[in-house]
């Protein structure tokens, strides 16, 4: 799954977003509306990780959502 299908199923995937980084708000929820971009610079917001680590982050969570079918 790449980053422009992440805006597609955004909805399907608030709730994994939630229970993989815990520390992210419904409003974070909210705000991120599905961008790849806006979600990794929460997660360097909210764990102090760089671009690279929360990027890498991201597409592991991607691909993990894209084999169950997300």
């Amino acid at each position: 799954m790449n980053k422009e299908i992440l805006k597609g199923k955004w909805n399907q995937l608030k709730g994994s977003a939630k229970k993989k980084w815990g520390e992210l708000t419904d409003d974070d929820l909210n705000q991120i509306e599905g961008s790849g971009e806006k979600l990794v610079g929460k997660i360097q917001e909210k764990y102090g990780k760089n671009l690279e680590e929360a990027e890498q982050e991201v597409e592991l969570w991607l691909s993990e959502n894209d084999d169950r079918g997300v």
